[in-house]
């Protein structure tokens, strides 16, 4: 096996834990409705991570403080689009739309990425992704609806919708810019001005949510579902998710997307008592199917190397 595939392997399984810990992330976020507000939620799940990465991040911040300080709207940017904006308006689209509908607009994720990558890079998706889209969709369809071909036919638009697609195409545009702007610093560094230039722009609906009297008081209770958030989906996830764009691209990262509702069912029956059912065996394999055609390594001509993406 050579390095690069080795290396490839590696930025794949950084990405199956990404997708894991995000859909712990929902499952966590359904079990704190009524309990944590969703900005407070979104503020203090970025507040914890800060604090928690900044002692192993800050030798490494020193290090790349000029290439930040030469660079500092490419981070800006990256910052408002992912931790800023991003779980902003998914936290802002679940008050007012279907956890169904969410993920159907998810689903739309490796779309997005590729009009991006095309639009700013001219880069196109390969036959092989095309195919895995293709592929994956009907999985997904098949584990949202429950198998039920009457709840697709009863979805209704609703307002929350908009914020969604705005969530997804923010998050498609980070994982672009984070591959074409090709920020030159430690993965830790990285996150950690992400974060700390995020929470100012989080902090203005905190406080809005604060003024419309949702108030939320830490507990004993709130404590253990809130470091969750702040270490799994904030910090493993993300640097999970950087390191696969960067070796992979974002097109073929992105499938792994896919792999959302299959962890959130699992996830679901573990912790909230739900049951798996055959559709979400039926699902699920034909999401791994079309991500492994998706993602496999090309073999070169000539040569059994893998072809990497653009």
């Amino acid at each position: 096996m050579s390095a690069e595939t080795r290396q490839e392997l590696l930025a794949c399984t950084a990405l199956v834990f990404a997708t894991l810990f995000w859909a712990g992330n929902a499952v966590t976020a359904r079990g704190l409705v009524g309990e944590v507000p969703p900005m407070a939620l979104s503020f203090w799940r970025w507040a914890l991570a800060f604090l928690l990465l900044a002692p192993f991040a800050l030798p490494h911040l020193r290090q790349a403080r000029p290439t930040i300080c030469t660079y500092w709207r490419r981070f800006a940017l990256l910052a408002f689009l992912s931790a800023g904006a991003f779980n902003t308006l998914l936290y802002l689209a679940a008050q007012t739309t279907t956890a169904v509908n969410i993920n159907l607009v998810t689903a739309a994720m490796p779309v997005f990425v590729g009009l991006f990558a095309f639009a700013i890079g001219r880069e196109r998706l390969r036959q092989r992704q095309v195919l895995g889209i293709f592929i994956t969709v009907p999985g997904t369809l098949l584990v949202i609806s429950q198998g039920s071909l009457d709840v697709l036919l009863t979805i209704a638009f609703r307002p929350g919708d908009l914020w969604m697609l705005l969530a997804v195409s923010c998050w498609a545009l980070y994982s672009v810019l984070l591959r074409r702007l090709h920020p030159n610093v430690h993965p830790l560094a990285l996150l950690l001005v992400i974060i700390a230039m995020a929470l100012p722009m989080v902090l203005p609906a905190y406080v809005l949510e604060l003024a419309l009297g949702y108030h939320f008081t830490p507990s004993l209770q709130t404590l253990p579902p809130l470091l969750y958030v702040a270490i799994f989906p904030s910090i493993l996830s993300y640097l999970g998710w950087n390191y696969g764009v960067s070796v992979l691209g974002p097109a073929r990262s992105s499938m792994f997307m896919y792999l959302l509702p299959v962890f959130g069912a699992v996830l679901a029956m573990l912790f909230l008592g739900e049951r798996l059912k055959v559709y979400h065996a039926m699902g699920a394999v034909l999401i791994l199917w079309g991500l492994y055609l998706a993602t496999r390594p090309a073999a070169v001509a000539g040569g059994s190397q893998p072809a990497r993406e653009a």
